[in-house]
């Protein structure tokens, strides 16, 4: 599972558009705090959107198989 939490932080450049970023500022918004929640989510977003890439025929494998041959210990499931 991809964990950012209590990663250290590490200053960077960025180029952004200037009229949002003063808008944000007026609005007390803080950019780098709102920039890494919105990076960390792509990031996140990227990462499953390849690796499901990456193993889709393991899971169409894996879907066919159950599909044929049902879950197994299905008989002890109670819902």
């Amino acid at each position: 599972m991809l964990k950012f939490d209590n990663a250290p932080k590490k200053a960077t450049n960025l180029s952004l558009n200037a009229k949002v970023l003063e808008m944000a500022r007026e609005m007390g918004m803080n950019v780098s705090q709102t920039v890494d929640t919105l990076l960390a989510a792509e990031v996140r977003r990227r990462y499953w959107e390849q690796w499901n890439e990456e193993n889709r025929e393991a899971v169409a494998e894996y879907n066919a198989r159950i599909a044929g041959e049902g879950l197994p210990l299905a008989k002890y499931r109670t819902f």
